[in-house]
């Protein structure tokens, strides 16, 4: 792939990254409670409800203390689709051209827990299979959207309100690079509720192992 092609699908993907958020945050939906954070399952016991086989599927995404999701995939064709039902999050399908992991939600459904990840945690992803992949978040990514339903927007950081960046640069930061997980919301401000961004970036740690846990048995 030439230097310019790759330039060419970097901006298309980060104008979409965008275009996600600027256009379905305008339409609130009745949200429903996730129910009490504090009696969340165990990690073992969410991965048993979710589990299909498919060792190459995402289903669910697990935060001690934080929440435990499932995960459903965009449909073929519609890049720019997150999941409207209260209680589960979106993989980003586009990231996935790049080696990452990208998990998408609306910030009055499940998005609204992204805030309460912290540097330090860890998080879990487990797989169709039953097998659990490990990160560990190292940062947490804050911006104003200069222009909030604008593909185009240029984007200032609320931890450095001297640093603004372009949409491309708000993507190759988000998404590209080493191996990585990002959770992805828009942040609500002063009435806005496309106001800015927020990413939380997970990476493995240098120590981590893949694990599988028991699979379901169906005829149980």
């Amino acid at each position: 792939m030439t230097l310019k092609t790759q330039t060419k699908r970097t901006t298309r993907s980060a104008s979409l990254l965008l275009a996600i958020f600027a256009s379905l945050f305008y339409h609130p939906l009745p949200t429903q409670a996730l129910g009490n954070v504090a009696s969340l399952p165990t990690l073992a016991d969410f991965s048993k409800t979710i589990q299909n086989g498919n060792a190459k599927v995402l289903r669910g995404v697990y935060v001690d203390g934080v929440f435990a999701l499932p995960i459903v995939q965009q449909p073929s064709g519609s890049p720019a689709f997150v999941s409207s039902n209260d209680g589960e999050v979106t993989q980003f399908g586009m990231p996935a051209q790049y080696g990452n992991i990208g998990l998408l939600a609306h910030n009055h459904l499940s998005g609204k827990f992204f805030s309460d990840l912290a540097v330090g945690q860890q998080v879990h992803l487990i797989y169709g299979d039953g097998k659990i992949e490990t990160f560990m978040i190292t940062d947490v990514l804050r911006y104003q959207a200069m222009l909030p339903t604008s593909p185009y927007s240029s984007f200032r950081s609320l931890d450095n309100i001297d640093e603004t960046i372009s949409a491309d640069q708000m993507f190759r930061r988000a998404y590209l690079g080493d191996r990585h997980l990002t959770f992805q919301t828009c942040i609500d401000a002063y009435g806005n509720s496309s106001w800015g961004r927020l990413f939380i970036i997970a990476v493995p740690p240098s120590n981590s192992i893949s694990i599988t846990l028991p699979r379901l048995n169906r005829f149980q």
